[in-house]
């Protein structure tokens, strides 16, 4: 687990000085002169563009190269969850490298059904995936990120930004020191991490090369994540010109055991319900960006990308096909007719009545391209300091999506599939798929900052999205369809400088979201699919509107010679319109998307970093009240608490699940001596309602806390050791949680069981340790 550094909100002060104001300031800041805290943030998702972040009406943050790994190996999902107030993790998939992040309330995750609402770039390209707007965190080189810049909302940063973006901007000979580092590590769960990376330059050329291979078995039953990538930049850097030519590579396979019943997990909590539970990604990303500085005031950015991604699904899951009760020895699907298999051939019921399973498979391929260029001036207008950027941008993908399911047996004890089975084709049902999709994004934007006073800042900003979507049903089926959508979202707001320790802003700002071919493909409750694997029908959704008020107080101050307060305080409001969101069907294990109405996420978030002579200090809390604003009626699915016709009503103030209401964190850095550093972070989080409780009507998700120790001893200049305890209580905890057909599948560990509340658990207490070599 990561802890914090002192500076969690801001890059070094010395080092930002050092870079943008004369030799003669920074050689004052060197000699002792207490300098103010400045942030530089970028104003668009492209590299090049920059602005002092106290001039922007907005939240904002930074997080460092230096914060991902101020304790082991770089890991850019703890360094967020530990020490960013807004941002928490939960994980349904059960893969420590597969959690859904939390921000404002939104959701960045690499799991289809999750309702996307955060927008992510790396160097100015879209993250994204094409077909579902997901977001898979195991193809992120994390020991190549130079910073990430996590964004409050704002239209520039494109389609899905409700809750704000996380703009990611990957190291280049030119960012980061000359040399290489090699780091090995491991500990409990058979963790085995090497990475390394390494940066050279010659006279205007750079090379920049990192790579990592990531090797555990977990701490559950069927657990494992196996991940390769390999990341490298060619740059060429001028007095007015900045060239750079990138390449990610990545190759992950990640079991994740998912959520299991809560007395099965009582008997074994190594447990998992059904298997197997896999996802395996490969990822080709070659991108050309680059800047031009026609005057010290204008210049230009750009970015051309391609990129190849190939997502296989495989889960075995209860099954939706049952013996027919009418003696004919055959099976029936769940509406009481024949199941069939190719060529419409009806299937036996080849087990005699035994346990049987569905093994669900998907495969996605994803062409993906796409160019983006802007300008950025520096100028007066009226004699008063003026930062503008235009751009424009387009993301084009084609993508083949295929899903198909067999029906096979199940074992007793560890409920695994097995064959071999028979492959279900059933006309006018789920299975098979086979979809072609086209889609393309287009965006034309433009932000200005100008400064009415020295202290007073006023930001416009205006972007108009357009998103033409179109799907070809391969089988003949009625899954083809054409969708546009568009939306011209403005923003703005103001900050004044109250002193030179404080500064108060205030903004809004609308964002969209257009619903994701794998949505268009799984809408209205007659086109349910089970767990989004596979699609059906193509009705129409409508995009979802984002509305976001947010005020806030930021600054610092440094305390006689005690040590410098860092603090950042700030409230939020945002309102959702036509949100979507997977909800149940009647037919067991399946939903659909749909769009519910309206959504508020409100709250607070407060940020406390203090920096004194050898050690440091941090303190995070987040209130988030995220609640439905419009009612609706849904199945209840394995809901105990349904109604008498089997459905759950969810009203105007219910909480959306999955969504802590309070977070609080914190930690501590000390160096004990020259060469030794001690500390530790915690991490207190309330309890969540459980995903297919969207009326509240059961206990919400247990609330807990979390303890984790770090140290490192800098044996020479370019040996380090390292190592950390996580959850050093030992704590049993659970970070997701739902519901599961319990009575579906017999549990040989846990017979009788009935309670069908399903938790994902998080890892028990576990120690690592290290060696970083530095060269």
């Amino acid at each position: 687990m990561y802890l914090a550094s002192a500076a969690l909100y801001f890059l070094p002060a010395r080092a930002v000085l050092a870079q943008t104001v004369p030799a003669t300031v920074a050689d004052g800041v060197s000699a002792g002169v207490q300098p103010e805290d400045i942030t530089v943030i970028g104003t668009s998702p492209l590299p090049g563009s920059s602005i002092d972040r106290d001039r922007l009406p907005a939240a904002t943050a930074i997080v460092t190269s230096r914060d991902l790994q101020l304790t082991g190996t770089a890991d850019l999902l703890h360094a967020l969850d530990s020490r960013l107030a807004g941002v928490s993790l939960n994980s349904p998939a059960g893969n420590p490298y597969q959690p859904t992040i939390v921000m404002n309330g939104f959701q960045a995750s690499p799991l289809q059904g999750t309702s996307q609402g955060i927008a992510v770039y790396l160097d100015g390209v879209r993250f994204n995936q094409a077909f579902g707007d997901t977001v898979n965190w195991d193809l992120i080189p994390d020991m190549a990120i130079e910073r990430v810049a996590v964004e409050g909302s704002n239209p520039v940063f494109g389609l899905n930004a409700l809750g704000g973006a996380l703009n990611l901007r990957m190291k280049n000979a030119f960012n980061t020191a000359a040399g290489g580092e090699a780091d090995l590590s491991g500990g409990s769960f058979g963790r085995i991490v090497a990475q390394g990376d390494y940066a050279a330059r010659r006279g205007n050329w750079g090379f920049y090369v990192a790579g990592r291979e990531v090797h555990e078995d977990g701490w559950r039953d069927l657990q494992s994540t196996d991940i390769q990538s390999l990341y490298a930049d060619l740059g060429w850097k001028g007095l007015a010109t900045e060239v750079h030519g990138s390449l990610d590579l990545a190759n992950s396979v990640l079991n994740g055991p998912g959520t299991s019943p809560v007395e099965l997990l009582r008997a074994d909590p190594r447990a998992q319900f059904t298997a197997p539970n896999q996802m395996a990604n490969k990822f080709i990303q070659f991108a050309v960006n680059g800047r031009h500085s026609f005057t010290d005031t204008l210049s230009v950015q750009g970015q051309v990308h391609y990129d190849y991604f190939q997502q296989r699904v495989i889960n075995g899951n209860a099954p939706n096909d049952a013996p027919c009760d009418d003696g004919s020895g055959l099976m029936c699907t769940d509406d009481g007719d024949p199941s069939t298999t190719r060529g419409g051939a009806t299937i036996p019921d080849f087990l005699d009545g035994g346990a049987y399973s569905e093994l669900d498979l998907q495969t996605t391929n994803t062409n993906g391209y796409g160019v983006s260029m802007q300008e950025t001036e520096d100028h007066s207008v009226f004699g008063l300091r003026n930062h503008e950027v235009a751009g424009v941008s387009f993301d084009g993908a084609q993508t083949m999506f295929t899903g198909s399911a067999v029906l096979g047996g199940l074992t007793p004890v560890t409920r695994e599939y097995y064959g071999p089975g028979y492959v279900i084709d059933e006309p006018g049902e789920t299975v098979p798929v086979r979809v072609r999709v086209n889609d393309a994004y287009v965006g034309v934007f433009a932000t200005d900052t100008i400064d009415l006073t020295p202290r007073l800042s006023l930001t416009g900003s205006m972007r108009y999205n357009f998103a033409q979507i179109n799907l070809a049903d391969q089988n003949g089926g009625d899954l083809s369809g054409h969708h546009a959508y568009s939306a011209v979202n403005p923003g703005g707001g103001i900050s004044y400088r109250l002193t030179h320790w404080a500064t108060i802003y205030g903004g809004y700002a609308e964002a969209n979201r257009a619903p994701t071919p794998a949505e268009l493909s799984c809408a209205g409750p007659e086109n349910a699919c089970s767990l989004a694997n596979f699609f059906v029908g193509d009705p129409e959704l409508k995009q979802v509107r984002a509305h976001t008020f947010e005020a806030g107080l930021r600054g610092g101050f440094t305390i006689g010679t005690a040590g410098r307060l860092s603090y950042d305080l700030g409230l939020f409001r945002t309102d959702a319109d036509n949100d979507i969101v997977f909800i149940n069907s009647e037919t067991l294990n399946r939903a659909f998307f749909a769009n519910i109405g309206a959504t508020r996420r409100q709250g607070g978030k407060v940020h406390l970093a203090w920096q004194a002579d050898g050690w440091s200090a941090w303190l995070n809390y987040t209130h988030t009240d995220a609640t439905y604003r419009s009612g609706f009626v849904e199945d209840a699915g394995s809901n105990p608490a349904g109604d008498d016709d089997g459905d759950i009503t969810v009203r105007r103030g219910n909480r959306l699940p999955g969504i802590p209401l309070d977070k609080l964190t914190g930690g501590v850095d000390v160096r004990v001596t020259p060469i030794w550093t001690v500390g530790g972070d915690f991490l207190l989080q309330g309890g969540q309602y459980l995903f297919g409780d969207e009326a509240n009507l059961t206990p919400r998700l247990p609330g807990f806390f979390v303890l984790n120790l770090h140290t490192s001893v800098q044996v020479t200049r370019s040996l380090q050791l390292f190592g950390s305890i996580s959850n050093v209580t030992d704590r049993n905890y659970y970070t997701f949680g739902t519901f599961s057909p319990t009575g579906s599948v017999y549990l040989a560990q846990a017979p009788g069981a009935t309670n069908p509340r399903s938790y994902s658990p998080a890892a028990p207490i576990g120690g690592f340790g290290g060696v970083r070599v530095t060269f």
